[in-house]
């Protein structure tokens, strides 16, 4: 059974930094897209960065360029998101997301995978506030 478990949000200040955790299990990451996606107060759901697990491939939301940065440990089945620099504008709940490799089409760009992401596994989400 899949299962995605986000912690690392709270309350910081502008300007600070927080990091982000997605637990998987159930699953390998070199066989997934994992996505990090945020949805604000009266906002749709947003795409904001995602790593691909064959490749390592990144792919950054213009907003979020230079200030986040995606990883991964495979030993600790483990995707981060590390956010420097935060803004009023980045508080929001914060949700971490797979899709299987074979559910991406072939030759699809790292900044297309995020479109392929769909409803099947999603964390419960994390609260960031960026406020002071």
């Amino acid at each position: 059974q899949v299962q995605l478990v986000e912690s690392g949000g709270g309350l910081v200040q502008p300007g600070g930094s927080l990091r982000l955790s997605c637990a998987a299990s159930g699953i390998f990451l070199d066989d997934y897209v994992i996505g990090w996606f945020r949805q604000a107060p009266g906002r749709e759901r947003e795409g904001v960065s995602c790593i691909r697990g064959s490749d390592g491939s990144t792919y950054y939301q213009d907003s979020v360029k230079g200030r986040f940065t995606i990883s991964r440990d495979n030993a600790k089945n483990t995707v981060y998101l590390q956010m420097n620099s935060l803004k009023p504008e980045d508080t929001a709940v914060y949700y971490c997301a797979a899709e299987g490799l074979w559910n991406i089409p072939l030759g699809v760009t790292i900044a297309r995978a995020m479109d392929f992401i769909g409803e099947g596994h999603w964390g419960q989400g994390t609260q960031v506030t960026v406020s002071s």
